[in-house]
């Protein structure tokens, strides 16, 4: 696994490139600056890594462009004590940039076949231990009760409303940042639970993701 001088100036043109689409949060931007994100992808493939753009990655998922990676991770808001749920490990991208962000993370990944694939990945890369602790295989649309309660919750699937059980699983002051729509579109969302029975919603910019599977998501 290598990083060469040519990747670190790919991705510091990709940062640039963020910035002007207005990602400013500079913590955020730092993250997607330091992480390979070439890694991510099959040697085949490597001269996608750097654009713009989602990529397929197997089992009917995408490795998420790096501008809605930004996007979400700064709706998210997160600081470094905070304990986040990722619902969808996919590739382990996005779960790299949150762990440059908090060491308090879990990740959950409903495909079998990817999560063993991105456990073996992660770890591999030190992002992970060698047992892939805090990497979890199941279904993220009812979250992770046994880890709960968390201060951040993000969703890399589109959902056809909010699944209850992730409100539930949010902290008092937490945030769940969510694409909600129907299977073509989305807009991306954030609740903040203000209190026990309090959520205050958000909505943002129209993205399209993959769907959300599971019993919170889609069930077909």
């Amino acid at each position: 696994m290598t990083d060469t001088y040519r990747h670190q100036g790919q991705r510091r043109a990709l940062v640039r490139a963020l910035r002007a689409r207005g990602i400013h949060d500079e913590r955020v931007l730092a993250a997607l600056g330091a992480v390979p994100r070439h890694l991510f992808f099959d040697p085949a493939f490597e001269a996608h890594a750097y654009q713009d753009k989602a990529f397929p990655i197997g089992e009917g998922q995408t490795i998420s462009q790096p501008y809605t990676v930004a996007y979400q991770t700064q709706l998210l808001g997160v600081q470094p004590t905070d304990h986040v749920l990722e619902v969808g490990t996919g590739s382990g991208y996005q779960c790299a940039v949150l762990r440059r962000l908090t060491p308090h993370l879990d990740s959950i990944e409903c495909s079998e076949v990817l999560f063993a694939r991105t456990r073996q990945r992660l770890a591999a890369m030190g992002i992970v231990g060698a047992a892939g602790a805090g990497l979890h295989c199941g279904d993220g649309s009812v979250g992770l009760p046994a880890r709960a309660p968390f201060d951040g919750i993000l969703v890399t699937a589109g959902a056809p409303g909010l699944p209850p059980a992730l409100l539930r699983q949010l902290r008092v002051g937490g945030r769940l940042v969510i694409p909600v729509g129907d299977a073509r579109t989305q807009r991306m969302v954030r609740v903040t639970r203000e209190g026990p029975a309090a959520y205050v919603r958000e909505e943002f910019e129209v993205f399209r993701f993959v769907p959300l599977r599971g019993a919170g998501g889609w069930r077909s």
